[in-house]
């Protein structure tokens, strides 16, 4: 599709909202409630997961998941003004590489409009054409899987009209966040007013066994004082549903399943967090993953007690409540590969990558990580014994995507 023939087809709505007629679901709590069973995709049907050693930490259906709302707003909304708009004229098609004062003005719209381009220096870098990204597939509608990351001429001149992004669920907590899987792109509102809003990777729906390290402290080795290593399964699901923050760790997190960069937890082990490899597609094992150098601001605009949405791209979040992700069971086949050491090592994102690293990170390129010094700001969260599945996560630490690593560790 070229950008004359996609230009045509959206324009900033002339009203204030569009409005749709909420999708509603009968019967499927019943569904997303059975988590004691392993999804398709290959795994043995006769393996039983293992249940929950903690009651106090399942997730309830029915408690805090707000009704249905009759009326669904569309994420693009018109503002209204009696003066001309002035707009300048793209002498060219921008994209990765290029500078000058066009690409610091498209910059200067992306972040009034709440998308994070970086800082509105003229050069369009790799922030900037995921910025790009989550323009395209929120606003003009384009598959997930297919933005250009480019401005032409077009798009610069709708980029220019008065509209502003607005939440789909507007009477939410003050702060909260709203995750859109089908678009791919998350989004951050204060006060129903956009703070940040990114391109994202979520689950890939794919089933995975892997020898996994548990660090003492985490999920599955709290109480443990050496780092746990032992196979496990599980699928990479990124469920739908209303959720609540309940726990932050400032930094880098490695843990059973993954490194993370400061992650914000909503559903048992499933994170926002920042990680290396933001594709465009569903590539963790269930985390929301958002380019790493935003990380930190996203975790200072989100706080425990704030409402986190999540639409799956079949029914509206609060058709399905607040579903749990599917957890991990032990790998029938696995034969250990790999032995430990009581030694610990403390380390930092500067330490453990290079800017070699960052650009083409792998697991030869990322030294282990057993303990890493943290801050962790959380709310109750009840105690969890190395018997407890552990929730399904991200990819190991070698692929820095990070995911649902650590699923209740208070502090």
């Amino acid at each position: 599709m070229n950008e004359s023939s996609f230009t045509p087809s959206w324009r900033p709505p002339n009203h204030v909202a569009k409005w749709l007629p909420a999708v509603t679901a009968v019967g499927l709590l019943g569904i997303v409630v059975a988590v004691g069973v392993a999804l398709s995709g290959g795994g043995d049907s006769s393996v039983e997961q293992m249940e929950l050693a903690d009651s106090a930490f399942a997730v309830d259906t029915d408690v805090n998941v707000p009704a249905v709302p009759n009326l669904v707003s569309d994420a693009i909304g018109a503002v209204e003004t009696s003066l001309p708009v002035s707009k300048t004229v793209l002498q060219r098609n921008l994209s990765k590489g290029l500078a000058g004062d066009d690409v610091k003005q498209v910059q200067l719209r992306l972040t009034d409009l709440g998308f994070v381009p970086g800082p509105a220096d003229g050069i369009y870098g790799d922030q900037t054409v995921k910025a790009v990204w989550a323009y395209e597939k929120l606003v003009m509608k384009r598959p997930s899987n297919g933005p250009t990351g480019r401005v032409t001429p077009e798009m610069w001149d709708t980029m220019q009209e008065p509209f502003v992004i607005q939440p789909r669920r507007p009477n939410a907590t003050p702060n909260h966040t709203e995750v859109y899987l089908p678009e791919q792109v998350l989004a951050i509102f204060h006060d129903d007013k956009p703070t940040m809003i990114t391109h994202m990777s979520s689950g890939s729906n794919e089933q995975w066994c892997e020898e996994v390290t548990i660090s003492p402290g985490e999920y599955g080795n709290r109480q443990g004082t050496e780092p746990l290593v032992r196979g496990e399964c599980g699928v990479s699901n990124t469920p739908g549903g209303v959720f609540t923050v309940y726990r932050k760790v400032k930094g880098i997190r490695e843990s059973a399943l993954g490194g993370m960069w400061n992650p914000v937890y909503f559903n048992y082990g499933i994170a926002i967090h920042g990680a290396l490899n933001i594709p465009l597609r569903g590539a963790s094992h269930g985390c929301i993953r958002i380019p790493l150098n935003i990380s930190e601001t996203m975790q200072e605009l989100m706080s425990n007690g704030d409402q986190v949405f999540v639409w799956d791209g079949e029914n509206e979040p609060e058709a399905v409540g607040s579903p749990p992700p599917t957890f991990n069971w032990p790998d029938p086949d696995y034969e250990p590969t790999s032995t430990t050491t009581s030694t610990t090592t403390t380390t930092t994102v500067a330490s453990t990558i290079t800017a070699k690293s960052v650009a083409d990170t792998t697991i030869a390129s990322i030294p282990p990580v057993t303990t890493v010094a943290s801050t962790t700001t959380t709310t109750a969260v009840p105690d969890i014994t190395a018997t407890t599945p552990l929730a399904e996560g991200e990819s190991r630490v070698g692929s820095m995507g990070g995911g649902q690593a650590d699923a209740a560790v208070a502090g």
